[in-house]
């Protein structure tokens, strides 16, 4: 890895690592390749980009605190909140830089995604995005099969939470890091793309490889929960007072709330995914 990249990707970890998430580094070049005009990047191909995804340790090091320091606000959606609060930190350790920050939720105007996720979890090595493609001869005939990511370490078990790009950084020497492709078997990848588009409400394809980690059955009960029970299911409970400092500091960030996503639902195009990420 270049000796700049790794710099600046040990200051990123540095910010998020703590608090339960993943860095990878890619080029903007090596996502849009995959992705019909519309959906690129509008920057050089060289451009530095960082994906940025959660593991199961995420609950606990950052919702959970984030929660009970800034449950008084009203939260429409406390996961993108407490995420945007810690991509929002990135910015603030790389004062030198132009940093864009896209959560993987956020939309253009016409509600075109402005990053599809599992696509740059793929090129930046981070998680193989399995598709309908990938499974010769399928036996699902008319139906759409929407794809998914799977970690090498975490199996299903993440969720990808956006993309850092550094405007004026470019990185044209950086070493393409392939997915692991963690699920090689087709009768595996099968059954993976079976439980994801019709079963994935009971977890099971999120063991398609063993993971190192799932998440806990508070956080699973936590997903679980209608979002208007879930700090009261944490012992947390929203008030009307007046939000504190940070609470609205927070008030001013920019993303805008996920929208409930339909797992069946994407673009039929080589190694472009659904609009949000996997799961929570």
């Amino acid at each position: 890895m270049e000796p700049q990249v790794a710099e600046l990707k040990q200051k990123i970890e540095d910010t998020l690592c703590p608090f339960g998430f993943e860095v990878y580094p890619f080029q903007v070049a090596w996502y849009n390749a995959l992705l019909p005009p519309a959906f690129h990047l509008p920057l050089p191909g060289p451009t530095l980009a960082f994906l940025v995804l959660s593991t199961p340790a995420m609950f606990d090091r950052a919702l959970k605190p984030f929660l009970q320091s800034c449950h008084l606000q009203p939260l429409t959606d406390p996961v993108d909140q407490c995420v945007a609060y810690h991509l929002g930190r990135v910015r603030e350790s790389l004062p030198e830089m132009q940093v864009e920050i896209i959560a993987d939720y956020e939309v253009h105007p016409n509600r075109r995604p402005k990053i599809l996720a599992q696509t740059a979890a793929h090129v930046a090595g981070a998680a193989y995005y399995y598709q309908r493609q990938d499974v010769e001869s399928d036996p699902w005939g008319t139906q759409h099969i929407s794809g998914v990511c799977i970690h090498p370490r975490f199996g299903g078990w993440f969720a990808i939470r956006g993309v850092v790009l550094l405007r004026g950084i470019e990185v044209p020497d950086l070493p393409p890091t392939k997915p692991l492709d963690c699920v090689p078997a087709r009768a595996d990848r099968i059954t993976l793309l079976e439980r994801f588009n019709f079963h994935w409400r009971d977890w099971t394809y999120r063991d398609a490889v063993p993971p190192q980690e799932r998440y806990s059955e508070e956080q699973k009960a936590y997903f679980s929960t209608p979002p208007a029970q879930r700090l009261a299911l944490l012992g947390l409970a929203q008030t009307s007072e007046e939000p504190s400092s940070t609470s609205q500091e927070l008030h001013f960030t920019t993303f805008i709330p996920r929208k409930p996503q339909n797992p069946s639902r994407g673009w039929l195009s080589p190694r472009v995914s659904p609009p949000a990420s996997s799961g929570p």
